[in-house]
């Protein structure tokens, strides 16, 4: 039997339900919670910035990811379990169970529009949305390749890959569950849904 894996990672595109799914994955598991996106959230708040402009200060401001990253870095030292939404906890945490969740950025849109939590996410159209997501996620890769060698864009980094597009959060959790008490048991299962 595998060593227990007490470490759920999960990263991917904005507006892929990481958070949602999180929370299910957290019943499931019985694991804490811990979201970089929430604190990223609420320190862009704090600075006044919407999130594109705090990633992109972030490019020359370098206090700003160590406050972010330095959760992470304690975390593999800490024995309890958790399920962690964040774009970096799979290269802070190469022992956990790391999950890409991947999604069309039209859907994107839609659940970021929809989703009364991200006050500091405001946008005049779905157009400008869709720009703002894939600006951010560029500004994002490109921070981290240059200043961890972290290639996010590279999903050969991760245990598991699933494109949420057209999946219920309920179905994706789930499946990570499932997945993740194979990889605890030594067992196969499919990377990539």
């Amino acid at each position: 039997m595998a060593e227990p894996v007490t470490k759920i990672t999960l990263t991917g595109d904005l507006g892929s339900g990481k958070s949602t799914v999180s929370s299910i994955l957290c019943a499931l598991t019985g694991f804490e919670y811990i979201s970089t996106g929430k604190v990223q959230r609420q320190l862009a708040q704090e600075l006044s910035l919407d999130t594109l402009e705090m990633n992109r200060r972030a490019d020359t401001d370098p206090s700003i990811d160590e406050r972010i990253d330095g959760i992470f870095v304690s975390l593999g030292q800490d024995l309890n379990g958790y399920v962690i939404d964040s774009r970096m906890a799979w290269f802070f945490l190469p022992n956990s169970f790391k999950v890409f969740l991947k999604t069309a950025v039209e859907v994107a849109v839609q659940r970021i529009l929809n989703d009364p939590e991200r006050n500091s996410e405001q946008y005049f159209s779905p157009e400008e949305a869709a720009q703002k997501i894939l600006a951010r996620k560029a500004s994002e890769n490109t921070r981290f390749l240059i200043k961890y060698g972290a290639d996010c864009a590279n999903l050969d980094n991760f245990d598991l890959v699933i494109d949420t597009a057209e999946r219920p959060q309920k179905v994706v959790a789930e499946l990570i569950f499932e997945c993740w008490k194979a990889k605890t048991e030594g067992k196969e299962f499919p990377r990539n849904w």
